[in-house]
């Protein structure tokens, strides 16, 4: 299966993503970029965007570029720090970055930035690699 072709089949399949509007920008091996509008539903107290929402935009990310390789991945583990904030209106876009891929795991960062180019999130994931193939 080509990559795009992997990505697609997640997509169909993930419920949240689909709720929270993300949408998938590019795809190759490695690497995804992913777009969300912020909207009202996704602020918390402080009138920003939730850290929870971001973090998830960021997570889908780290999963559909991981899978791109054709093994199915889960998450280990990750951490996200959040440099700015965000507001409603703000069309976030999410961009892996593969650090490293082995046999067994691999290791991604995310950047999620607003539409004037300003970071707002710092993800770093890492998946296990399974031997199920698509």
């Amino acid at each position: 299966m080509q990559a795009s072709e992997i990505v697609s089949k997640m997509y169909s399949g993930d419920k949240f993503s689909q709720l929270l509007g993300i949408k998938i920008i590019e795809v190759n091996k490695g690497y995804c970029k992913l777009e969300m509008e912020v909207r009202s539903d996704m602020l918390n107290g402080f009138d920003i965007l939730h850290g929870g929402v971001s973090y998830a935009l960021a997570d889908s990310c780290l999963a559909f570029a991981a899978n791109t390789h054709g093994r199915m991945c889960v998450s280990l583990n990750a951490k996200m720090s959040y440099p700015e904030s965000s507001k409603e209106g703000d069309i976030l876009t999410a961009e892996s970055v593969e650090i490293t891929v082995t046999n067994r795991i691999g290791i991604y960062d995310v950047f999620v930035k607003n539409q004037n180019d300003v970071m707002i999130g710092v993800f770093r994931g890492t998946v296990y690699r399974t031997e199920k193939e698509y």
